[in-house]
C-alpha cells in the first residue's frame, strides 16, 4: 500500500485541487441524508434533432446574444399578445418521465441519439430566507446544459455521475423553470467513445433534487479508516459559504462514543483524526455501520458509514488483514423490473439480491458508475464493489480534453462515493489496446487516483495475450499491469476463442506477483433454448464454458476471484441476431426478465463450496 505521508497529505488538502477540475459547483455529498425536494415526475420534453432551440439560422448560439430570440427554447417564453411568432410551447408538448431513459418511455425515440429539451415548472418556499438552494442532478446522460428561469447554470459531461448548481439568486416562490438541454450523441473525442457493447440511453436517468441549505454549510467530508492504523479514522470536513473560516465542527459516532470537534482553517476545512480500540470492522459476513453525525451551528447531518482496511499482500487480497477470496460477477445498470436504464432503490435491490443469490460476496458495477442506491445498499448487505470509469475498448489517447474528461468523471464518482466501505476497487479502464499513448493515458488516472483516494486499491479490466508465441499458455503481457495494485483481465476461452474443450488445453503463466481477479468470461445463451452442449446459443453450451472455465481458471496461481460476464441479459445494438439476440447481449446468467439459466447454478454450487 501506500507511505503514512500520502495517506496524510490526501486528508488534509487533495479534494481542494479536486474541486478546480470541475465544470460545475463543487459537489454536496451525501444527499442521501440531507432535506431535498424531488424534482422527479412528468416533465416537458421537446425533441430537437437540429438543436433549433440552441442555435439561429446562421447556427450561432441563441445564449451567447444578450438578449436571446422567442426561438430559444430555455427561455420558455410565451406569446405576449396574438402577433407574437414563437414557434414552441413546453406547457402543449408532451411529458416524459424523470427519472428514465427516452428510449424505452417513447417507441420513437427508441434509437434516437440527439437533443432533447426539458422544463420543469415549480414553486418553492424557502424555510428561511438567508438560506441558500442547489439544484443536485444525480445523472444526465450524456451532456447537459442547465438553465434556470432563463439563465444558463452550467454544463457538465457525463453520463452518470452527479452534479449541482446553485439557483438561490434566481429563485422565486411561484413559477420557476428548470430547463436540460439533453444530449446523448456519441463522439469520437468523448468518454465513453463511438463504440461500445451497451445501450446508449438518454435523459435525465437519475433523481433531481432541490436542497435548501443554511448560508454557510456542511459541504463534503471524508471519513475513513486510516489504512496504517486500524485504531484512526481520518479525514476532513469541508464548509461551504462565507463565513467559515475558524469555525468549530462536531463530530459524533455515538457506537463509539467519540464527539469531538474541530476548528476549520481559512478555506473552510478542517483535518479528522479520531481513535478507538473498540472498532467492530466493517465485512462481508459483518457489514456494520456507525452512524456519523456532523455538526456546524444548525445545519447537522448524519451518515452511515462502515471502517474497514482494504490491501494487498503480495498474491492475496486482505479485508480487515486477513485473505478474502472475491466471489463476484458484473453487473450493467438495467432496470429488472421494467427495462430500460436502471435508477430505482428498487432496481439495484433485485440486482444485489439476485447476486447475493448466486453466492456473491462482491460485484463489478461495469462499465461505467452506477447510481448511489447500489453502492448504499451494498454497504448495509456486506458486498464487495468495483467501480469503474468508462473508459472503453478505445479512447482519444492522445486528446488532452478528453483526458481531462475521462478524470473528471473519476473524480466525481471517487468524490460522492468515497465514504462507503463496500467500495474497494476503482477501475480505470475496460479492455483497451496497449500504446504508449493509452498507457500514460491510464498511468495518469492512476496517479490521479491514489492522490485523491489511497485508501482503495486501482485496477482495469485488461486483455490477455499469448506467451511468449505459445498459443496454449496465456499471460499479461501490458505495462499497466506494473501500475494497478490488482491484476484484473478478461478472456472468452470456449466462446470468442474456440470451444469449451479448449479449456482443458490453456495454461497461464502469470508473471506480476500480485492478486489476479479475472474480470470477465462467460458465453451467450438465449433462455429456455436446449441443446447438446456444442450447440452455440444452448444453456448447455453456456453451462460447458463455466464448468470448463472454473476449472482452467483454478490453475491460476494468483487467483483470487472472478466476476464473470453477466448477471443479467442486457439490451446493445450490437447484438442483432434474429429470434437469439433480438437487441440482447446474452450472456447473462439470467434473462432479463428474470428467469435463471443453467449456468447460474454451475457458478452458484461453484462459489457456495468456497465458503
Amino acid at each position: 500500500m501506500f507511505k503514512i505521508n500520502r495517506i496524510t497529505l490526501f486528508f488534509i488538502s487533495v479534494f481542494s485541487a479536486f474541486f478546480q477540475l470541475n465544470a460545475q459547483e463543487n459537489l454536496i455529498v451525501n444527499t442521501y441524508n440531507r432535506t431535498v425536494k424531488s424534482l422527479n415526475g412528468d416533465w416537458n420534453y421537446i425533441v430537437d434533432p437540429y438543436e433549433n432551440g440552441f442555435y439561429n439560422y446562421r447556427y450561432e448560439p441563441f445564449e451567447n446574444q444578450e438578449n436571446p430570440a422567442n426561438g430559444a427554447f430555455f427561455t420558455n417564453a410565451k406569446p405576449k399578445d396574438k402577433t407574437d411568432l414563437i414557434e414552441y410551447d413546453f406547457d402543449l408538448s408532451d411529458v416524459i418521465e424523470v427519472p428514465s431513459d427516452w428510449n424505452t418511455q417513447k417507441e420513437n425515440l427508441y434509437y434516437y441519439e440527439g437533443t432533447v429539451w426539458y422544463k420543469k415548472s415549480f414553486d418553492f418556499v424557502k424555510t428561511n430566507q438567508t438560506n441558500r438552494v442547489f439544484v443536485y442532478f444525480e445523472a444526465v446522460n450524456y451532456q447537459a446544459d442547465v438553465y434556470f428561469n432563463g439563465k444558463k447554470l452550467g454544463k457538465h459531461i457525463g453520463g452518470f455521475t452527479p452534479f449541482n448548481f446553485e439557483i438561490t439568486d434566481l429563485l422565486k416562490e411561484s413559477d420557476n423553470f428548470l430547463v436540460v438541454k439533453v444530449d446523448n450523441k456519441r463522439k469520437k473525442e468523448a468518454v465513453p467513445t463511438l463504440n461500445t457493447d451497451w445501450f446508449n440511453y438518454g435523459g435525465i436517468t437519475r433523481d433531481v433534487k432541490l436542497i435548501e441549505t443554511s448560508a454557510n454549510f456542511i459541504q463534503d467530508y471524508f471519513i475513513q479508516l486510516n489504512p496504517e492504523n486500524k485504531q484512526q479514522i481520518k479525514g476532513f470536513v469541508q464548509l461551504n459559504g462565507t463565513n467559515i473560516a475558524n469555525k468549530e465542527v462536531f463530530i459524533t459516532i455515538p457506537a463509539l462514543k467519540i464527539k469531538t470537534k474541530v476548528v476549520t482553517d481559512a478555506k473552510g476545512k478542517a483535518a479528522i483524526a479520531l481513535y478507538s480500540k473498540k472498532i467492530n470492522y466493517w465485512s462481508t459476513k459483518n457489514p456494520y455501520l456507525y452512524d456519523v453525525i456532523l455538526k456546524f451551528g444548525d445545519d447537522e447531518l448524519k451518515d452511515q458509514i462502515g471502517f474497514r482496511t482494504i490491501k494487498t499482500n503480495g498474491q492475496e487480497i486482505h479485508l480487515n488483514d486477513s485473505k478474502i477470496f472475491l466471489k463476484g460477477i458484473s453487473i450493467h445498470e438495467e432496470s429488472p423490473i421494467r427495462g430500460g436504464r436502471g435508477y430505482s432503490v428498487e432496481d439495484a435491490q433485485q440486482l444485489l439480491n439476485w447476486a447475493k443469490e448466486l453466492g456473491c460476496n462482491y460485484v463489478r458495477l461495469a462499465h461505467y458508475p452506477h447510481n448511489e442506491h447500489m453502492v448504499r445498499l451494498a454497504d448495509k448487505m456486506g458486498i464487495l464493489v468495483w467501480e469503474e470509469n468508462p473508459v472503453y475498448w478505445t479512447i482519444a489517447w492522445d486528446n488532452k480534453e478528453t483526458y481531462k474528461n475521462a478524470e473528471n468523471q473519476l473524480s466525481e464518482v471517487i468524490n460522492r462515493d468515497k465514504n462507503r466501505a463496500s467500495v474497494i476497487i476503482w477501475s480505470m479502464a475496460n479492455e483497451t489496446p496497449t500504446s504508449e499513448p493509452r498507457n500514460i493515458f491510464l498511468t495518469n488516472l492512476a496517479k490521479h487516483t491514489r492522490a485523491l483516494d489511497p485508501t482503495r486499491l486501482i485496477s482495469a479490466a485488461l486483455e490477455q495475450s499469448n506467451y511468449q508465441g505459445d498459443s496454449s499458455v496465456r499471460t499479461i503481457h501490458d505495462s499497466f499491469a506494473d501500475v494497478v495494485d490488482v491484476l484484473s483481465f478478461n478472456q472468452y476461452v470456449g466462446w470468442y476463442d474456440g470451444l469449451p474443450e479448449k479449456c482443458g488445453q490453456i495454461t497461464w503463466k502469470i508473471t506480476q506477483n500480485k492478486p489476479v481477479l479475472i474480470s470477465e468470461f462467460g458465453a451467450g445463451a438465449k433462455v429456455g433454448l436446449h441443446g447438446d452442449k456444442l450447440t452455440r446459443w444452448t444453456e448447455e453450451y453456456q453451462e460447458d464454458v463455466y464448468i470448463q472455465t472454473l476449472k482452467m481458471l483454478e490453475g491460476i496461481e494468483q487467483l483470487q476471484g472472478f466476476s464473470p460476464w453477466i448477471l443479467v441479459d442486457f439490451k446493445s445494438p450490437r447484438r442483432v441476431l434474429p429470434k437469439i439476440q433480438d437487441g440482447y447481449n446474452r450472456k447473462g446468467l439470467i434473462s432479463e426478465d428474470g428467469q435463471k439459466k443453467k449456468a447460474f447454478y454451475v457458478l452458484k454450487n461453484f462459489y457456495d463450496a468456497k465458503n
